[in-house]
Formats: structure tokens, sequence, C-alpha cells
């Protein structure tokens, strides 16, 4: 190699280093702008477009004297007429006083439609919107949502008033950053920042959605939004976990899209109108999907059929709802909400699985608020032996109902079933929250009247392979599925 080959070798290696340096450069550029992009410097730009937007909410109720707490003086004390002097003499007697909440909202349109949570305004006469301004106005209930706890109230305003929209709550990936706003212990317009730590939360409502942050919310701040970074609100701060009544970094909103679809509604007719369809259902726990030779643990498991849209489409307990309008059912929860959330009157197809099968119904959905308080129609059985006879099995010592036990129970005249008279606590049935009153009134999904009919249906299920065997039981009247292990039962 001669030295002139040698002086373009380096030149290359030299040339390959520079470039290997400035593609390094470029990546650590790049790098750093995405981490400025996920990580702004600052929120300040986000904070001026929303605020305007938010707003604080003052409550006030007339509260009847005696309704709070009150010194304890034993009757007939002298303490007793020194604490009514004592009272007079501050001008309070019996007269009612005047009591004040605090809590914060977003205005929604630009004639002044404005979003709370429902127990921000509850048995409020008195509402008063402060805007960022610090303006304030009046507000009227146009309607509210206890079940989500959601409100929509409505102010009159000569201007145009600055608003924010909803965005797709569904699109929240969990460590998004978000933006909390609103009155926190009543200190004003305050701001905090956080990220979205979970998602699709439930606390305890029929609909709930939550968005779980650690942005600081604390008490103030219920009714007031969660932004994301494009200044689209995806949830209601509603509640917050805490066992000191501060944030500590565990807060919920409820979600946009389920937000949005009650205040559509209460824009459109003052109040909420959800599908029904008219069943009671539990989940599928592993043991049930067994004892029902179901693939896997999915769907809602029907435990009554009362009066209403899937009574008149042929629905019957014992079925397993699979999909609804075209949705396959994970659980009792995605149906709840699917119901809810369809059109009180669509006619939908509702598959189920039956007896090994599936089958597949047309329902046309009544409304949820119509149908709530009414009772459930116990179904008719056949008549019960007049024998009393008693047998322990599966851990339950069970009796044919008669009219003195349906007398006791407060059942109807026509009721069939075993009833529990006793029960060993070391048993699975005990486990799983069978006590005695409990009343079998189905094995194996079919009827029972007798001792007889369970010994039937536990050899039936032996003989198909089956390792449990499904009831159908009712606790104060309420029914629900158990499954029990029959692999030692005699």
């Amino acid at each position: 190699m001669n030295t002139q080959t040698i002086s373009e070798t380096r030149s290359s290696a030299l040339s390959l280093r520079a470039l290997w340096a400035m593609a390094l450069m470029v990546g650590l550029l790049l790098a750093q702008a995405l981490a400025a992009q996920a990580r702004p410097d600052s929120f300040a730009d986000l904070a001026d477009k929303i605020s305007p937007a938010v707003v604080n909410i003052t409550t006030s109720t007339v509260v009847e004297r005696g309704t709070g707490p009150a010194p304890i003086v034993p009757e007939g004390s002298p303490f007793e007429d020194f604490f009514e002097q004592f009272r007079d003499r501050l001008g309070e007697g019996d007269r009612p006083q005047r009591s004040s909440a605090l809590g914060s909202g977003f205005v929604i349109s630009e004639d002044g439609f404005v979003v709370t949570n429902n127990h921000v305004i509850e048995s409020a006469d008195e509402i008063i919107i402060e805007f960022f301004s610090g303006e304030t106005l009046p507000a009227e209930v146009i309607g509210t949502d206890p079940k989500t706890d959601i409100a929509l109230l409505k102010v009159k305003a000569d201007k145009p008033l600055p608003f924010v929209s909803f965005g797709d709550s569904d699109t929240a990936r969990v460590g998004d950053w978000v933006l909390a706003m609103g009155n926190p212990l009543g200190q004003g317009f305050s701001l905090s920042a956080g990220i979205v730590s979970a998602r699709n939360r439930a606390l305890s409502g029929t609909y709930d959605d939550y968005i779980q942050t650690d942005a600081a919310i604390n008490r103030g701040n219920s009714g007031g939004p969660l932004f994301n970074l494009d200044g689209q609100v995806v949830g209601v701060n509603t509640a917050i976990l805490s066992p000191t009544g501060g944030s500590i970094g565990i807060g919920f909103s409820m979600a946009s899209n389920v937000v949005k679809r009650v205040v559509d509604q209460l824009q459109q007719f003052g109040e909420t109108r959800r599908g029904w369809l008219g069943v009671r259902i539990q989940d599928v726990t592993e043991d049930v999907a067994e004892a029902m030779g179901l693939e896997k643990a999915a769907g809602a498991l029907v435990t009554d059929v009362p009066e209403g849209p899937a009574a008149e489409s042929g629905m019957l307990a014992g079925d397993v709802i699979v999909s609804f309008d075209g949705q396959d059912v994970t659980d009792t929860r995605s149906l709840v909400r699917t119901v809810g959330n369809t059109e009180v009157g669509k006619t939908v197809r509702v598959v189920v699985f039956r007896e090994g099968k599936t089958v597949t119904l047309k329902i046309t959905l009544g409304r949820r608020e119509e149908a709530e308080g009414a009772i459930p129609v116990a179904q008719p059985g056949e008549d019960a032996p007049e024998a009393q006879v008693e047998k322990t099995i599966l851990g339950l010592t069970v009796t044919p109902l008669n009219d003195e036990l349906r007398g006791q129970l407060e059942l109807d005249s026509s009721a069939t079933g075993l009833v529990v008279v006793n029960i060993d606590e070391l048993s699975e049935a005990f486990e799983k929250g069978m006590r005695a009153g409990d009343v079998i009134t189905e094995a194996g999904q079919q009827k029972v009247a007798s001792i007889a009919d369970l010994d039937d249906r536990i050899a039936e299920a032996k003989e198909a392979g089956r390792k449990s065997l499904l009831l159908l039981v009712r606790s104060s009247g309420d029914p629900r599925f158990v499954a029990l292990s029959i692999e030692d039962a005699k």
C-alpha cells in the first residue's frame, strides 16, 4: 500500500466519523425536540387559552334550624333553659338559616350552558356563577343526572361567552399529560398538572367510567374540567380517594364521552333517556362457565326476566347474553353501559347462549327511567309436594317450600323450590354467600320443586362430565346464579 492510498483511507475514515457525529447530533436534537413536545416547559399559554371558560360556582341553600348538631343537655336540666336563652340572644332561635357551598364548572357554549357536578348544586335554591374576569351571573338548572353526578346549568349573558369543547376521552392514554382547573378549597381559580394514572375506573355508579389522575384535586374542584394538552375537556373532576380529605394524588374525573351524552340529553330533554332491556344479570365466572359449557367466562348471565322488553321477546333466566346490537358483551358492566347508551325505542339484535347453542332475539328497548322502581314479578312454578322432607347435600340442608314457609319468607303462593334451612359454614356454598332462608328455584337451568329434582340434576351433571352444578338462588327475593362443586356430592 503506498502513501497516497493510506492518506485516502484515513480521509475516508475521518469523513465517516464526521457523518456519524452529525447523525448522532441530529438524533440528540430530535430526541430533545420530542422530549420538549412530550413535556412542555410551561403550561402558561394553554392556561391563558382555557381559563376564561372555567367558572367558580357558589350555591346557597336554606337550612331549617334543628337539623344540624346541637349541644347535648339532659332533659329537665337547668342548663336546658340556659342554652335556649343563649341561642335566642344570638338571634338564632328556630328560624331558618342560609348555608353556602363552593364548586367549579366550565362553559360549553357561547350562549351560556355550564357543566358541573350534580352534588355541587343539589338542593340549592340559588346558584351564582363567577367567571375568570370577576363577573358574576345567576344560573338556572336545566337538568341533572345523579347516576353520573352531572348537572347542566344556564346563564344569561349580554355577550357571547368564551367556552371549551369536549375531547374524545377514549383517546386518553395512561401517561398523557392533563390539567385540572377549578376552585379548590374556595381559593379561587387554580391550575394543577399531572398525568392520566389509569382508565375505566369504577367507583359505585352503574355508568361509572372514570379517568384517574394525579393532578391535584381538592374540595371545591368538583365539577371542574380536566383538560388534555389540546385544551379539550376529557373529564369532569368528581371525586378523590384520600384518608385526610385532601389530595394525595388519586383523583377521579368522569370521562368526557359519558358526560357529553348526558349533556346532550339534558340540553334536548331536560332529563336523561337511557335504553332499558329489562333483565337482572350477573357476571359469568369461571365455575359458572364450566357448569354451563361455555368456552370462556364472558357475557352477562340473566338471573331474572321481569315483565319488560326482554320478556316480551322471549329471553329466559339462565340465558347468557354474549352480543348486544353487534357488540360483544364482556361482562355485566359493559352490557349495562351499552344498553344505557342505546336509543330508547330502538330494535336491537341480542345473541344469547342457551342450552349449548346460540339464539338471536330481536328486542325493542324501553326507557330505564320509566322502569326504575318496578317490582319484578316472580315466575310461577309447579306446586310443591305436600310431604315435608329434609336432606343435607352440597353443604346445604334443604326442604321443599310449603304454605308455612312461603308465608315466613313472604313468597307468592305459587312459588316453588327448595328452602335452605341450614348451611355448613365451612362449605363452598357458605363461602359463595348462600345463607339459611335462601330459596333454590333452579338447578342445571331446570326448575326444582323437590329434593328428588335436585338429586336428578346432580346425577345428570355428573353424567355429562360436569364438575359443578349451576343453581338459581333467591336471597330476599333477589335472584343470582351460584355454581357449586358436585365432585363429592352423594
